[in-house]
């Protein structure tokens, strides 16, 4: 079993930064694959990023990259995602996955609770 914890979501303008974090716990993660999720309010769940725990390699969705940063602080079971110039569209709940294997697509078998992001003037 793998538990998921995320933190950091809020309220930010347009142009603005956020950091979210997803607190790991639970069995050893050195064959995970983690990766964020979003879902805004009507639609579907989207691909945001993901990263290979025991590499550090990554990969980003189509409409985040050059703005969004994943990373891993493996001292303290901790993945990150780093949001730069944050727009309206980028409003949603955003979750932390996590599923054994070195691919992103597929089904994630761990969920967190979610994390609101609202981008807003």
């Amino acid at each position: 079993q793998v538990q998921l914890v995320e933190s950091g979501g809020g309220l930010v303008q347009p142009g603005g930064s956020l950091r979210l974090s997803c607190a790991a716990s639970g069995r050893t993660f050195g064959s995970l694959s983690l990766g964020w999720f979003r879902q805004a309010p009507g639609q579907e769940r989207e691909f945001v990023a993901g990263i290979r725990w025991s590499s550090g390699s990554t990969y980003y969705g189509d409409s985040v990259k050059g703005r969004f940063t994943i990373s891993r602080d493996n001292t303290k079971n901790t993945v990150y995602l780093q949001m730069n110039s944050l727009k309206v569209e980028d409003t949603a709940v955003y979750y932390c996955a996590a599923r054994y294997g070195l691919s992103f697509s597929g089904k994630y078998d761990y969920w967190g609770q979610g994390t609101q992001v609202t981008v807003s003037s």
